[in-house]
């Protein structure tokens, strides 16, 4: 996330964050991004108010926005999030008048198996065939993300330069 940060902040754009704080100990009364001001940060009890966050964050309200949830690799709070977002996809309380990308960055094959549970969910019947599929899209490098998001958002050029790795590309959007 560090690096989303970042790169939304070199482009103007405004970043805050939702902190889940801890009854004991003081970690998130003093633990923030040394770049980002403590009064960017909104700290909450409970992780619903957390998502309510994101859900409002990644709305769109306007054809113009072009928002999308990406779930990088993480643990118990990422997936409780990426399956939060699926299930309102699912049932259409988030896109349905404006859809929203969900991709899950498979780096380094990180959620390999998880897609697999999913993939024997389908055999056994609790989930339907291409019911998760049609949810998100899986994307194991960023380029197959940017390629995503430019097909998805309809952009006529896409241009990423690339330095040492995958992991560290550039997005420039030329609207044409």
């Amino acid at each position: 996330m560090d690096a989303a940060t970042q790169g939304a902040l070199q482009a103007g754009k405004p970043v805050g964050g939702f902190k889940i704080g801890k009854e004991a100990g003081e970690w998130t009364a003093t633990n923030f991004h040394p770049y980002l001001p403590s009064e960017s940060y909104l700290t909450c009890r409970f992780f619903s108010a957390r998502k309510h966050g994101l859900v409002d964050a990644v709305v769109r309200c306007r054809s113009s926005e072009r928002t999308a949830v990406v779930a990088l690799p993480g643990g118990i709070g990422t997936l409780d999030e990426v399956f939060e977002i699926m299930a309102l996809i699912q049932l259409e309380r988030i896109g349905s008048q404006l859809p929203v990308p969900l991709l899950l960055m498979n780096y380094d094959s990180f959620y390999t198996n998880l897609l697999e549970f999913l993939n024997d969910c389908e055999k056994w019947g609790t989930v339907s065939k291409g019911e998760v599929e049609s949810l998100w899209k899986i994307c194991n490098n960023n380029s197959v993300a940017l390629d995503y998001l430019a097909e998805f958002y309809g952009l006529s050029t896409i241009e990423t330069n690339r330095k040492d790795s995958e992991s560290s590309e550039h997005l420039r959007i030329n609207h044409g």
